[in-house]
């Protein structure tokens, strides 16, 4: 059903009617800035929190045990056959450069411990001593003058859910190959 269009529409208007229109205008901007500063607040968390589960997955996700090509990790990501460019000075580890075993290295990682989930903290001597007596060498890397270093979980890793303890082997000087599979040989 059609409704026909009044032949006599009003001309004019209640007084103020401008003022009230211009009223309602302003109040549906407010509501509208107002529901986008909310959206990009609600975006912002929700991006901070991915972005940080992200970042902190990425930083514990392992390496595989010889690197294709020299890659800045994080001591957590590090296991059995990691070649290490240099060997980082005495002190908490977070980063070091890890290369291809083929490359001339400081050190390698030759084992791992891994503590128990549900252990509680031993305390960072006692960690270091439970690594330690998991760790040993070859007689052949006795007789090459190899010495061992251990790396234990800190307090802090360890609040945050780090259980692996890690044996280096460090030579008196850089080799290539692994100590792993026994083909270390100096670098020449």
């Amino acid at each position: 059903m059609d409704i026909p269009e009044d032949p006599n529409p009003p001309t004019h208007y209640a007084p103020g009617w401008e003022a009230a229109a211009a009223t309602r205008a302003r109040a549906r901007r407010r509501v509208v800035v107002g529901v986008v500063a909310v959206a990009t607040l609600v975006v912002l968390a929700v991006g901070t929190t991915v972005g940080t589960r992200a970042v902190t997955a990425a930083r514990s996700r392992a390496l595989p045990a010889d690197v294709a090509t020299p890659t800045d990790a994080y001591a957590v990501q590090l296991v059995t056959g990691s070649c290490l460019a240099a060997l980082p000075d005495d002190g908490e580890v977070d980063r070091v450069e890890v290369v291809p075993c083929r490359d001339p290295h400081a050190a390698q990682v030759v084992a791992q411990y891994a503590f128990d989930r549900a252990a509680v903290w031993p305390g960072q001597e006692g960690a270091h001593a439970r690594v330690e007596r998991a760790c040993v060498l070859s007689d052949e890397e006795v007789a090459a003058e190899v010495r061992l270093v251990t790396w234990a979980p800190t307090a802090d890793s360890w609040a945050a859910g780090d259980r692996t303890g890690l044996c280096v082997a460090v030579p008196p000087a850089p080799v290539t190959g692994s100590f792993v599979d026994g083909t270390a040989t100096p670098a020449g």
